[in-house]
């Protein structure tokens, strides 16, 4: 098994190459906004350090979102453009459901619930547990909520960009953040039962609808 996975849905890029039991590359680039830039020749440099060619990979695997709507349709264009042309199956994975196993990697958290910062008061929520794999399984549903109404969703312990946003004192996972290590993760497991898509499913979710309108809305710089 060899699986490529992206994580750009963050605002940042990281890129992993992974075989059954271990990481065979790994690349981060923090700077935010720089994953178009960035995430295709950290994809080459990671074929070239591992001597993995794109025909070999099982599977590539993605954030799908929710998350920066740049960053998450970077994502699935770039695993869409590769899937197509190298025949490769895709492994979509839920950004929060990332962000929770990175809660379970960083500071063994068990279960938590995974908040992302979603602009114009809102924020990106789920639940989620520790199955008996190690992979962190949702259980409720996605939502993008207001802070009020995310604080009434909430029903473990908060991480991520927008856990202080629901509840303001909690700070101390805030800066908890997925890479495309969370990714390959739980896309391993996924793999090993073939639980993969073909390259048209290789689609975004946003969660916000008419996403692409709002984004001027968003205050960002």
């Amino acid at each position: 098994m060899k699986l490529l996975a992206l994580e750009t849905a963050n605002e940042q890029c990281s890129v992993s190459i992974v075989d059954e039991t271990k990481t065979l590359y790994f690349q981060l680039d923090e700077r935010a906004k720089a994953q178009t830039q960035t995430i295709l020749p950290m994809i080459e440099q990671g074929f070239e350090q591992t001597q993995i060619k794109n025909e070999q990979l099982t599977a590539i695997a993605f954030s799908r979102g929710p998350g920066s709507f740049s960053g998450v349709r970077i994502n699935a264009a770039v695993t869409q453009a590769l899937s197509w042309v190298h025949d490769i199956p895709v492994i979509p994975i839920s950004t929060l459901q990332a962000l929770a196993q990175a809660a379970f990697r960083l500071q063994q958290l068990t279960t938590v619930t995974a908040v992302l910062d979603a602009r114009m008061q809102e924020v990106y929520i789920a639940s989620f547990k520790l199955d008996q794999n190690n992979i962190m399984q949702a259980v409720d549903e996605e939502k993008l909520l207001n802070y009020q109404h995310a604080t009434e969703y909430q029903k473990f312990t908060l991480i991520g960009s927008g856990s202080a946003l629901v509840k303001a004192d909690a700070v101390d996972f805030k800066h908890i953040s997925a890479t495309a290590d969370d990714i390959a993760t739980i896309a391993r497991q996924k793999a090993i039962e073939k639980q993969w898509l073909s390259a048209e499913q290789a689609l975004p979710v946003y969660l916000r609808e008419n996403a692409w309108k709002k984004i001027p809305e968003q205050g960002k710089p």
